[in-house]
């Protein structure tokens, strides 16, 4: 069973410097039907306006991972990590037992388009920590990459919860094939372009939960960018 999000019907919050919309209730945007899909709480899809960005601020027991799709996003947290993430990168920060932190779009004349991701631990209290990998396109281009997994198998930055993160780039026509566990379950965000989900349209900022499938063919129909989250 495929249960669609689509892309218009998420939250907005529209602060001039910001432009967010959140696939899942987050800040002032609260809908009880929309809570997050297993682990995965977060999904916003953030466009910000150059030389602006989110000041110093708490989180704890979270994962949040960011996904740039354009721009550049420089970090700066309690534990001393300053930092710039660029496409193709993901940067994983564990919130764990507290940690402030502060988000800023680099860039003086180029916006900053990028996923916040925040995952449910599966423990609280753990020790904050924080991981920045770059993930070159050839590996993600006609293939699902893992890029986040509870392992941290094959260059994936690890994170504390029972899910395994892939991104994907598809060409028009391009086809993938994922099989699905038994008892697993799956998330799709169509992070750009459009795709078809056996035999269902998906274009940029659509969302998909996947349950009681076997199988998921992916299709490539206008240059897509896509993640995939398999989910206990």
């Amino acid at each position: 069973m495929l249960r669609i999000r689509k892309a218009d019907e998420r939250g907005q919050g529209d602060h001039g410097w910001l432009d967010s919309r959140h696939t899942f209730s987050f800040a002032d945007y609260y809908d009880p039907a929309q809570m997050g899909f297993r682990s995965l709480r977060v999904i916003n899809e953030d466009r910000v306006q150059p030389g602006r960005g989110f000041p110093t601020h708490p989180h704890r027991d979270m994962e949040i991972i960011s996904y740039v799709l354009e721009g550049s996003l420089e970090h700066k947290d309690s534990m001393g990590n300053g930092s710039v993430i660029l496409p193709g990168e993901l940067q994983r920060m564990s919130a764990g037992s507290g940690i402030t932190h502060s988000e800023y779009n680099r860039s003086d004349s180029q916006s900053l388009h990028f996923l916040q991701i925040w995952i449910l631990p599966d423990t609280k209290g753990l020790a904050p920590e924080y991981e920045q990998r770059f993930f070159p396109d050839e590996e993600k281009r006609g293939t699902l990459r893992l890029i986040a997994s509870a392992d941290g198998e094959g260059g994936a930055v690890r994170i504390h919860q029972d899910l395994n993160l892939y991104a994907a780039l598809l060409d028009n026509g391009e086809e993938l094939r994922y099989s699905i566990p038994i008892g697993r379950h799956v998330w799709l965000q169509v992070a750009r372009g459009k795709i078809m989900v056996n035999g269902t349209g998906l274009e940029q900022g659509d969302g998909a939960a996947v349950s009681e499938e076997k199988q998921l063919v992916i299709t490539g129909k206008e240059n897509a960018e896509l993640l995939l989250f398999d989910l206990g």
